[in-house]
């Protein structure tokens, strides 16, 4: 059976679209075969970030508006076989999107075949957030350790919980995961984050990742290379963590503890 995954946040600037792609490529690695969808109407950044603007012929518009197949708008990603990118439309208007026609294309992706369709929505609550998430059965709520952005999240949470498909039918509640990025243990530790525990007490969700503070992500992003494919770094093991928990693997924390450098360290420039 496939499942609709929603990549989502309050606030904008907080890593949904790094997320998205990554944990989409994740899936694809673990070999399910993969739909990443970027609902972001007139800005479109996933197929940056996927390494595939170049090979945009059609995109999501075309597909709703008749003007293109689904066939003809998939992009196959360039490290995965399994894993597609249907790009978004930068000269269209987010009112594009309607519920009826985003069905269709979601319905049609899973007569594909598809296991996981991922939807990298917009920030905020826009028509595209809105049609990104309301047919949803799975939600990464995504936030970094910070006041604004937590707050922002509340909002969002009580959006799944009302405006979905699954409300309206009084159906099984969609399954919300929280995934905190730009972590940076040491900031916390000097009282300039949010702590971990802070953020669970104020949002009491499922958590399902924390992704540390990297210039790693950057440096992936101006590659047009999901970061979970920089091997070796702590993102990386960081978003393969968040897959394998989604997954259902019992995977402990990491990178959320603060190692006070001892006094050499110090002395020497130690951090």
């Amino acid at each position: 059976m496939t499942r609709i995954v929603v990549v989502t946040s309050g606030k904008g600037g907080v890593g949904k679209t790094t997320t998205s792609a990554s944990f989409a490529a994740g899936l694809a690695m673990r070999g399910h075969k993969t739909a990443v969808i970027d609902f972001d109407v007139g800005l479109r950044n996933l197929d940056l970030i996927m390494g595939c603007e170049r090979r945009v012929v059609y995109d999501f518009v075309n597909v709703i508006q008749g003007e293109a197949s689904l066939n003809q708008a998939l992009i196959r990603d360039k490290q995965l076989e399994n894993l597609f990118i249907l790009p978004a439309s930068q000269t269209r208007d987010k009112d594009a999107l309607t519920k009826e026609e985003v069905g269709k294309v979601l319905e049609d992706l899973k007569a594909m075949d598809f296991e996981f369709i991922v939807c990298d929505s917009p920030a905020g609550i826009e028509t595209g957030a809105l049609m990104a998430s309301y047919f949803a059965d799975d939600a990464l709520v995504v936030t970094n350790p910070e006041v604004s952005s937590v707050r922002d999240s509340d909002r969002i949470l009580g959006i799944l919980s009302a405006k979905s498909q699954r409300a309206e039918k009084s159906d099984t509640p969609i399954k919300e995961y929280l995934l905190l990025t730009r972590y940076s243990a040491k900031r916390v530790a000097d009282g300039e984050m949010l702590s971990l525990q802070d953020v669970e007490d104020i949002l009491r969700i499922k958590l399902i990742g924390v992704i540390p503070e990297s210039d790693v992500v950057l440096q992936a992003s101006n590659q047009g290379l999901p970061v979970i494919h920089i091997r070796d770094t702590d993102v990386s093991a960081a978003y393969l963590d968040v897959v394998d928990r989604y997954l259902g693997e019992e995977k402990p924390l990491r990178f959320v503890d603060y190692a006070k450098p001892g006094l050499f360290k110090r002395i020497f420039g130690g951090k």
